[in-house]
């Protein structure tokens, strides 16, 4: 635990802060507006580049070392990968020429946010138990999980819109574009309708995109913190009693449980991300 005089709900609270860029935050106040550009998360930046830099490694790594005999584990696995993405891009998104940029980054989209969603793996209080002893401070806030923070989610959601906005101007142009957007789909009489309706659909598409893979990466890490406290309640139990051993059996049995359901989770929500991205994608090249 990061205090053991901490209560359930502020050892909780405690790990579900992020380490910001303010030097005023203390313990109870690195919660902020998720609107609020005064401040970054550091720790959420931080990790999510390390893990992009290592993604982009193993990649490298097996492009560098890929054999026409036979291959090893490591390149039969990133080859079985690059060849399932690159069928899914093929059957969602019909321009050859554009696949050949979009499959690329589904690839990386699939490695980096498995990478991230993969931290959730880690002991809660492992890196930011080492964390707090190399600052010396008892209460220092570190979060490991990025896409348990909606700014990082949110972020990478972006970046695919704009690569949706991208492919619209590409391939119909500017003005097929901007004429798509006020008279789809109801026609150019009512063409501020249209206009708002198209919106408010990438608005939306975008929103969900991110809290999706938030949503669910966030109930995850609370999970572990809750399990975490099965183990925490048994081990300051100052006196011997019935329940003592009914806690730690069942600390044992539901992290195991959760660890292994989780590696289901963590795999999902990259592929659902993923597959999203190709589809909004692919949507860019439909005519209407």
């Amino acid at each position: 635990m990061a205090s053991e005089s901490m209560t359930a709900a502020e050892y909780i609270k405690h790990h579900l802060q992020n380490l910001t860029s303010l030097s005023d935050v203390t313990e109870g106040q690195g919660l902020k507006n998720i609107a609020d550009f005064s401040f970054i998360n550091i720790d959420s930046l931080f990790f999510t580049i390390v893990l992009g830099a290592l993604g982009s490694y193993l990649l490298y790594r097996a492009a560098k070392r890929a054999t026409s005999g036979v291959p090893g584990r490591f390149q039969a696995a990133v080859e079985i990968l690059f060849e399932f993405v690159g069928d899914m891009c093929k059957s969602i998104i019909p321009n050859e020429q554009s696949r050949k940029a979009v499959a690329p980054v589904g690839l990386t989209l699939f490695v980096w946010i498995f990478l991230m969603n993969a931290m959730d793996m880690l002991p809660v209080d492992l890196l930011p138990r080492v964390f707090q002893g190399m600052t010396a401070e008892h209460h220092a806030l570190l979060r490991v999980v990025p896409t348990a923070d909606l700014n990082v989610t949110l972020a990478i959601a972006i970046g695919v819109l704009l690569m949706c906005i991208y492919y619209s101007i590409k391939i119909k142009t500017l003005r097929g574009w901007g004429h798509e957007l006020v008279s789809a789909p109801f026609g150019t009489k009512l063409a501020p309708a249209n206009l708002l309706l198209n919106i408010m659909e990438f608005l939306s598409k975008t929103v969900s995109h991110g809290m999706r893979l938030f949503g669910n990466m966030y109930a995850g890490e609370l999970v572990f913190l809750l399990i975490a406290l099965l183990g925490g309640a048994w081990a300051s139990t100052g006196s011997v009693s019935l329940i003592d051993p009914v806690l730690f059996v069942f600390h044992i049995i539901a992290g195991l449980a959760w660890a292994i359901f989780h590696i289901l989770v963590i795999t999902l929500q990259a592929f659902i991300f993923m597959a999203l991205a190709f589809v909004y994608i692919g949507q860019a090249h439909d005519h209407h």
